[in-house]
């Protein structure tokens, strides 16, 4: 159970603790945030109101414990994330169970993110050890106008050791050239539909390259990630190393991603990212913004096929998915079957409260499901066809596919972030490349052909960071690539690309007396 158990040192009465130097932590503000249950719609938890004093003193402690993090050898580090990996897993239930009442995800795939984030953690730590222990030699007369008179050797990794004297330990470095950078002090920002897997995903790679981590999940989200903060605290991590705080984000928000003590920014979320990336200053950004994703469907695609990813691509946890289905374009001559077949599978769903496992549940928010009608009235004035009836109640919205969908309504671009999926019919594959180029999102597409030599003709004209052949769009495995084109992000994501954005190269080079070659 939530808050209870190993979890009971996290809570104060009924209200979550922040997490500090290694400690759990009541704020000097004397207030707390609700956490608003999105299926009653009534206030289930509370989490600390921080300060922005109680900011400063977390990045300044962040930055002491980074200096002495960077001291630690890779396969320690790798140690650790393993053992939080272990302790994750061992306390899937309460953190799902946290996950149900706080952002409404069916019971079954909250615990599948959990399992999922702890198989990320441990996947970090082995590509951490094997990424981070390589380095390059260069030599200087391999450019034109140059004689072999310097030696460049350069890691990602950085050893501080390299200033001590004499040795240090099992550390010491015959050359004392080889050199690991980390960026310093990372801020994590996940969003409310993954508050577990989006913000493991930030903290695993910041850890095993060195860095701090400073959390700052989602309000809705908010009890799962102090949770899992706590799997990282009996894990034995180093005090200061890592910290979570929670807050309002008109009152922190600002403050943290523009303090100076932070290094690294890595931020998965809205629009709020792009305001972010204007104030941040000079320090590397990892952001992923949502998208459109389209999925264009030729004359001799797999209907079948189709009609199966776009029920599980645009509606699984009720289409709150940045890689969720947005919108279908597909040719006019097998656009009729493609409905039916469509509509038939979304009879089938199940609509209800996430601990029924249903699969459509209530969106998030309210002012969430306000905005996706907005988009459904919009259409319905414009002339849209409604598949099925229109029907809400409170956050909860049914499944609803939207045909004959034109240009000029708003759902024909705007990101629903709901059980809502337009139809537009096309005549030609350009006419639906020139669809999905148009949106000021770049995240993902698909497209449904037989044919792979189109498909890789679409796949390259499609200006999108990833593009699905004969599958919907999809986050992972958690090592493959992701990212977005346009408005969509910045810098990539995955496993890898995260560990080497949150590094730096550092270069030594030797200068020599006088050319040298080996057996020259």
């Amino acid at each position: 159970m939530a808050g209870s158990g190993a979890f009971a040192e996290i809570k104060d009465g009924d209200v979550y603790k922040f997490y500090a130097d290694g400690e759990w932590k009541k704020s000097a503000s004397g207030k707390f945030v609700p956490v608003i249950n999105p299926t009653t719609r009534n206030t289930h938890f509370k989490v600390q109101a921080c300060t922005q004093e109680e900011v400063n003193k977390i990045i300044e402690t962040a930055k002491s414990a980074q200096k002495s993090w960077a001291k630690t050898p890779l396969w320690k580090r790798a140690e650790l994330l393993h053992k939080a990996a272990a302790i994750l897993k061992e306390h899937k239930a309460p953190i799902a169970g946290c996950l149900v009442k706080e952002i409404a995800k069916p019971a079954k795939d909250a615990v599948t993110e959990v399992v999922r984030s702890a198989d990320l953690i441990s996947y970090c730590a082995e590509e951490g050890v094997r990424i981070l222990g390589e380095g390059k030699f260069l030599v200087s007369d391999s450019f034109p106008g140059n004689e072999r008179t310097k030696y460049c050797l350069t890691s990602k990794d950085y050893d501080s050791c390299h200033f001590k004297p004499l040795s240090c330990g099992n550390r010491i470095k015959a050359s004392g050239v080889h050199e690991e950078i980390p960026l310093g002090v990372v801020l994590a920002i996940p969003p409310f539909n993954y508050p577990v897997n989006l913000a493991v995903s930030k903290i695993a790679p910041a850890l095993i390259a060195g860095n701090s981590l400073v959390l700052k999940p989602p309000t809705q989200g908010a009890v799962a990630a102090l949770h899992m903060v706590h799997c990282f605290h009996l894990a034995g991590f180093p005090k200061g190393l890592v910290s979570c705080v929670t807050g309002k984000g008109s009152e922190i928000g600002d403050f943290l991603t523009m303090h100076p003590g932070v290094n690294c920014i890595s931020f998965t979320g809205g629009d709020t990212g792009i305001a972010i990336s204007k104030k941040a200053g000079m320090i590397p950004l990892q952001m992923e913004l949502g998208g459109k994703d389209a999925c264009i469907i030729l004359e001799d695609a797999d209907l079948d096929l189709v009609a199966a990813n776009i029920v599980k691509g645009g509606f699984s946890y009720s289409g709150q998915r940045c890689t969720a289905v947005k919108v279908v374009l597909v040719m006019e001559s097998v656009a009729d079957t493609l409905v039916e077949k469509v509509k038939a599978k979304l009879a089938k769903l199940t609509v209800g409260p996430p601990e029924d496992d249903c699969d459509i549940t209530p969106v998030v928010t309210e002012s969430s499901a306000n905005f996706i009608e907005g988009l459904v009235m919009d259409a319905k004035q414009k002339g849209a066809t409604f598949c099925q009836e229109y029907k809400r109640q409170g956050n909860l919205i049914w499944p609803l596919l939207l045909d004959n969908v034109r240009p000029d309504m708003r759902i024909a671009w705007e990101e629903p972030f709901g059980p809502v999926l337009p139809v537009i019919r096309i005549n030609s594959v350009e006419e639906g490349i020139n669809h999905c180029n148009a949106s000021n999102f770049g995240l993902q597409g698909c497209v449904f052909t037989r044919d792979i030599n189109k498909a890789i003709l679409i796949s390259d004209a499609m200006e999108t960071g990833t593009v699905q052949i004969n599958s919907a769009p999809a986050r992972g495995p958690d090592h493959f690539p992701f990212q977005g084109l346009k408005d969509s992000g910045i810098g990539s994501q995955g496993i890898t690309n995260s560990i080497n954005m949150m590094t730096k190269i550092k270069s030594t080079v030797i200068n020599l007396p006088s050319p040298s070659y080996t057996l020259g």
